[in-house]
């Protein structure tokens, strides 16, 4: 259970983002902003941009060679609802990157929209008794530079997304990233691995909450999967049950199309 003091700073953190969201439409009144998909005038993110998020999520988890298990278990289910390419890119990087907060709004509602299509599949004939929906967790120095777990934003509305479709769900922050790992930008995919090789783990005070726990994990962007592959090796230590991921984008394969990366008849 969260302590007090996990309260509180969540408290300052939703605090934090609210106000400057506030911030970023008032300065709108007085610097325009601009779509950064495409750059259309006084638009946060205009309707052609949206559209690349508008639709439902789907299976990507073959383009992300680190997410194999090598074991012969099923590699990890993934839905995205977006090619992490062109506009979306450009929609990422301004949201995470470079100060536009108000972007990550626009996110977090097709996030609710995608899980709504996405809890059949995801249940698979099964109902669990609830879902955790759990992030993956930033560095410090990552959370110190946007001034917001953008994170655990997208997990309560992932975890809303689900509720509306009456799957008990709640958003959990139980994961860590521990020790010296650098951000995961730029890295390339045998760096992201070493970089996160035994750095994420669940925090001491979560893991009576997640044993015997259906998680589903929650990423901004799929890269090679390294991320997911660390956060469901944490996950699976403590005893909790991975189902699959949900991700705002995904990179296409080398060579591949920008488009879905279907997986058979499990494609949403």
């Amino acid at each position: 259970m969260p302590t007090t003091a996990t309260r509180s700073h969540g408290r300052t953190l939703r605090f934090s983002s609210g106000l400057l969201g506030g911030l970023v439409d008032l300065g709108g009144l007085v610097l325009p902003v601009s779509c950064p998909g495409c750059g259309a005038y006084d638009e946060v993110v205009c309707a052609q941009c949206l559209v690349l998020i508008s639709g439902p999520p789907w299976r990507c988890e073959a383009a992300a060679g680190r997410l194999d298990r090598m074991d012969g278990r099923p590699i990890l289910p993934v839905w995205t609802l977006a090619p992490y390419t062109g506009p979306m890119r450009e929609l990422v990087v301004a949201w995470k990157d470079r100060g536009r907060a108000d972007v990550g709004g626009r996110f977090e509602a097709a996030l609710d929209r995608g899980m709504r299509h996405l809890v059949p599949a995801l249940l698979g004939g099964t109902t669990p008794d609830g879902l955790l929906v759990v992030p993956a967790p930033s560095s410090a120095a990552a959370r110190r530079r946007r001034g917001d777990d953008v994170g655990a934003r997208l997990a309560r509305a992932a975890a809303r997304g689900c509720s509306t479709e009456g799957l008990r769900a709640v958003a959990a922050s139980v994961l860590v990233r521990r020790g010296r790992g650098r951000d995961q930008v730029g890295l390339g995919a045998r760096a992201r691995s070493r970089n996160l090789a035994g750095h994420v783990v669940v925090r001491r005070h979560s893991a009576a909450a997640v044993r015997g726990r259906t998680v589903l994990l929650l990423d901004d962007v799929l890269t090679t999967g390294a991320t997911l592959a660390a956060c469901e090796q944490a996950l699976m230590l403590a005893g909790a049950v991975v189902i699959g991921a949900l991700t705002i984008a995904a990179t296409p394969s080398p060579g591949g199309t920008a488009g879905r990366v279907e997986v058979g008849a499990d494609a949403v």
